[in-house]
């Protein structure tokens, strides 16, 4: 329990400095969005160019491990895109909330817990599932989101429209971008390394302090009179957690175990990744579109602090 809380401090203490640096005035309304902006079109780009472009195929091609995360993402992405469009939710809104329920914190937290828990052994899988989630899984999200934005003409020019809004995407051009390096076999100049890791390195913290910056915006309004978040938003949020936590990591037991027989490595792996909280890629794009962000900041926060004990509970369980 210790060493998770450890390895999850880090992400409170980014987000309440971005809360405390706007309740305390150093930050005004306008940060929140464009600290998002720069997470968006500069430093996620990088981060995701980077992972790409320096990635080796012999070390991210693991096919059973691949079927088995992206299963249970699937899985869950699906069943809850479909929940929610049921129940008349908006394409953009219903495709939010399916990468809430399976955008697990690979980068933030996969990283330092796989590297505690399993060592070095670790960081192949772990570096396969952050790839799943932040550049196929996004831009999945990502075509969803603007298909459902779009309005007029025939279903053929609102796809189009949308593929085509998704193609000029910075975080679907970048890691496609860096596809091409690493199938082209290119090295980077170490030069062009270091000005990644400058840039992409700035990612997650910005990222975490504009939550805690848009936490302390949403608390603010309702302490002025503003309505509270009503009880159905409460159960949506609820509903989401318990999907990313438990949800999705049933999933992909199921599709590890049962159905491909990995082996006890690669299914621990897949598991202990996919039982993540949720990462801060959902909140940059609901804050992005202006969709949903009270929501998935909420489920951000509460998924990652049950996931120090849904975490300790499974490694306990796993030795």
């Amino acid at each position: 329990m210790l060493s998770n809380l450890l390895i999850v401090l880090p992400i409170f203490a980014l987000i309440f400095a971005g809360w405390l640096a706007r309740r305390g005035g150093a930050l005004g309304p306008a940060a929140t969005r464009e600290m998002n902006r720069f997470v968006v079109y500069l430093a996620l780009p990088a981060l995701l160019f980077e992972i790409m472009a320096n990635a080796a195929p012999e070390e991210i091609w693991r096919p059973g491990f691949i079927l088995a995360f992206s299963g249970g993402c699937a899985l869950v992405f699906g069943a809850t895109l479909w929940l929610r469009l049921s129940r008349g939710r908006p394409l953009a809104d219903a495709a939010l909330d399916g990468l809430n329920a399976s955008y697990a914190n690979t980068g933030y937290v996969g990283f330092p817990l796989a590297l505690a828990t399993v060592g070095e052994a670790g960081m192949g899988p772990t570096l396969i599932a952050a790839i799943l989630t932040v550049s196929v899984l996004f831009a999945v999200s990502i075509i969803l989101i603007e298909i459902g934005l779009q309005s007029g003409g025939s279903r053929a020019s609102i796809v189009g429209r949308a593929l085509w809004g998704a193609a000029k995407n910075p975080l679907v051009i970048a890691p496609s971008l860096g596809a091409v390096v690493m199938a082209a076999g290119l090295d980077l100049p170490e030069a062009a390394n270091r000005f990644l890791d400058l840039l992409g390195g700035a990612a997650s913290p910005c990222a975490l302090v504009a939550l805690g910056l848009f936490l302390a915006g949403e608390s603010g309004r309702t302490s002025e009179g503003a309505p509270q978040t009503n009880s159905a938003d409460w159960g949506s949020v609820w509903m989401l957690v318990g999907l990313k936590l438990l949800a999705q990591p049933a999933a992909t037991w199921l599709v590890a175990g049962p159905i491909l027989g990995l082996p006890p490595f690669s299914t621990h792996m897949a598991l202990l990744l996919a039982a993540l909280p949720t990462g801060t890629g959902p909140f940059m794009l609901a804050e992005f579109y202006q969709r949903e962000a009270r929501l998935t900041g909420r489920v951000v926060l509460i998924s990652t602090v049950l996931s120090i004990a849904t975490l300790s509970a499974y490694l306990a369980a796993t030795g």
